[in-house]
Order: structure tokens, then sequence, then C-alpha cells
């Protein structure tokens, strides 16, 4: 298959079986707009620390999520009924962001350091980075964002200010996706969260595989309002 995301010029990473066992795969490089959609369309993702070289990843089993597969449990939707959510799309991308940059507790750092901030907003503007706004009347109090390339979407991070918007940020997502036919929710790396709600771990050759064929079809996720 031919990889439209990959630009001629762009120095090759390294194939995945040389990853470490926990996934590290490749140092350095840059955060460019063209890096980062090769990187994804390869499997393989960006994660460090300020002060760290740039980091890329592609970790053995990967964490996904089939968006028909979301597991909206009673107490969700009565959770939900009861905060009087509504949700957007794209329109408070840069408040989203820096909400999910936010250390969780004062003693905590972030990976999602300035210069990924400027990054994805970067590929913001060029229609490939999204988010997703949970809103109680004016304000924002949840949401995600992450990169959408053919029918692919590749979550980076949600946040929360009130219980269960994230969940509702997620769940009105995987709705989004499965009406616009895309395939998977690639979420990285596992954790209990993510597995309640539908998510599973497969085999990384398996994840490739998937990813490789949902990245032929168009993109639908740039006609998004």
């Amino acid at each position: 298959m031919v990889n439209q995301y990959c630009k001629p010029g762009l120095e090759a990473f390294p194939s995945l079986e040389q990853a470490s066992e926990d996934g590290l795969l490749a140092v350095g490089g840059d955060l460019s707009p063209e890096r980062l959609q090769c990187a994804y369309s390869l499997g393989v993702f960006p994660w460090f620390e300020e002060g760290q070289p740039i980091l890329w990843w592609s970790p053995d089993p990967r964490c996904i999520l089939y968006p028909e597969q979301f597991k909206t449990s009673r107490s969700l939707r009565k959770a939900v009924q009861r905060a009087s959510f509504r949700v957007s799309y794209d329109l408070a991308f840069e408040s989203v962001i820096a909400a999910c940059a936010a250390p969780r507790d004062q003693h905590a750092g972030t990976w999602i350091t300035p210069g990924m901030q400027n990054a994805y907003g970067k590929l913001h503007e060029l229609g490939c980075a999204h988010s997703v706004e949970v809103w109680q009347g004016d304000e924002l109090v949840g949401g995600l964002y992450g990169v959408s390339l053919g029918r692919v979407f590749y979550g980076e991070s949600m946040f929360s200010r009130v219980s269960n918007a994230s969940k509702f940020a997620l769940k009105s997502l995987c709705e989004k996706l499965v009406s616009k036919n895309y395939k998977l929710i690639d979420c990285q790396l596992e954790s209990e969260h993510l597995l309640s709600l539908g998510a599973q771990t497969i085999p990384r050759a398996q994840f490739i595989g998937e990813m490789d064929a949902a990245l032929q079809y168009d993109e639908e996720f740039k006609t998004w309002s």
C-alpha cells in the first residue's frame, strides 16, 4: 500500500520491530506537521517530558477502541442527563489542549509541553488535529483532542472538570465516527479507564494491518463543524 502521509525527503523511522520492550522506537527529530502525519500513519507517536529529547513510541500490544463498541453504562446515561451536557467539535481547540496539558495535581508535570501544543495547533490549522468540547451552559467542562488520518482517529488526551465530562466527549466522538464509517480509535496505551469504556489491546501487527487498510479511505473529519 502507498503511504500518502510520508513525504519524500523525511528521514525514515526505524522498523517497528526495532522498538524496545516498552515501545520506544526512536529519539530526536522534530514536531513538524509533515513528520507528525508520517509518524501517525506508521503507528508511531511522540511522548516525552519537558527537558527530554523527542521520544517516539510504538508499543506492542496496542490499545484501540472500535467506535461502535463504546460501552455506555446506565449510570453514564443518567449522569449525562442530569448534567445537561452539550457537545461541539473544533470550536475551542486551543482551550482543550491547554486544559489537557494542565497538571492533574500540584506535584505533577505534563508531557503536553508548549512545543507540543504549538505542533498540534499547526496540525489543527491544516485540518488534521481536532477537538471535542463538552459544555455546561457556557463553561467548558471537558473534552479531548487527537489526530485524524483516513478513517483512523488517533486519540491524544482528554480532560474533565466535572464528573463524566470526558466520558461524554468520548461517547460523542464514537457516535460521530460511527456515522462517518471510521474504523478505529488508536488509544495508544492501555488503562483501566479506557478498558471500562470498551477499549481493548491487540497485537501491534494486527493494529498496523487494520490501520493501513483504514488509511486508504478518504478522510471525513475535515467536514465537521
